[in-house]
């Protein structure tokens, strides 16, 4: 009867366990939804202000510091986008094999490399490999809004503008869809010298004749840090839906892997208190016969 006990107390665990990696499932799925919608919304914003770039760089000679080439002496920034809470899978892990290697390919070259954590977990694992890190955040959430994520990109501009660093990369989890999601490291500055766009007409391609006020050149002035800034925000929306979707089927495997248990306890416990009746019933029939006798 002991062992039908234990496995009885060990169901009950199980179950309460099964309960709360269902509430994380549904948690997860709510912030999932939300997050996408975000991420789908800025889509297009990104989309069209990189194309009216393209378009307002037509005949126009532009010297922007963030299109300038800075020198090799100076070292490369790494901003690496990690999660502030596990229980997502190999999410943070695939994220941190990624910017190790890049790190590694640079350091490689022979080249210096400082690296920015966001999220607790990148920031442990740096510090459980030894690894510096320039800087540490961990106030980035579910929720990041364009204020955090703008002043975070004007630093690196201004350092990029300046020559401290020679490029700006990230590191995160790009959200491709619901059912796929690939770590990889973008570089956004410096920005890639916009090209001429043209446009079809009567099947013809002729460049499109526009007038702008102020001039072009003004307008890109603004547009380029937009263009950094919004880049950046749109990596951060995608890490946190990435982080949502990891969650959510992470959750949904281990409430899977619950209900698995549950039913093997269950055939366990039927076994043993079967055991323990025959058991039993083998007593009474042998004490029966003895007082026969």
């Amino acid at each position: 009867m002991a062992r039908a006990r234990a496995i009885v107390k060990r169901r009950k665990a199980v179950r309460n366990i099964r309960k709360i990696t269902r509430t994380m499932q549904l948690i997860a799925t709510a912030r999932f939804q939300q997050a996408h919608k975000r991420v789908l919304a800025g889509r297009p914003y990104v989309t069209r202000i990189r194309r009216l770039v393209a378009q307002l760089a037509e005949g126009v000679s532009l010297d922007h510091p963030l299109l300038r080439t800075n020198p090799d002496s100076a070292p490369d920034l790494l901003l690496v986008l990690t999660s502030n809470r596990g229980l997502c899978g190999g999410y943070n892990s695939n994220i941190l094999r990624a910017a190790i290697r890049h790190i590694d390919s640079l350091q490689a070259g022979g080249r210096q490399v400082q690296v920015h954590m966001v999220g607790r977990k990148g920031i442990q694992y740096f510090k459980f490999l030894g690894r510096p890190a320039e800087t540490a955040n961990v106030e980035f959430g579910d929720r990041p809004t364009y204020e955090q994520v703008t002043q975070l990109a004007e630093r690196f501009m201004t350092q990029y503008a300046a020559g401290q660093v020679r490029s700006v990369s990230v590191a995160f989890m790009r959200f491709l869809s619901t059912g796929s999601q690939t770590p990889g490291v973008v570089q956004i500055l410096p920005l890639e010298r916009p090209r001429r766009v043209e446009e079809e007409a009567v099947g013809l391609r002729r460049p499109a004749e526009r007038e702008f006020s102020p001039d072009p050149a003004s307008i890109l002035a603004d547009l380029l840090p937009e263009a950094v800034k919004v880049s950046l925000f749109q990596g951060f929306l995608e890490a946190v839906a990435s982080e949502q979707v990891a969650r959510m089927v992470a959750m949904k495997a281990a409430t899977d892997a619950a209900n698995d248990m549950i039913k093997l306890l269950s055939l366990r416990y039927n076994r043993a208190r079967q055991t323990q009746i025959t058991l039993e019933l083998l007593d009474i029939v042998g004490g029966a016969n003895a007082l026969q006798s």
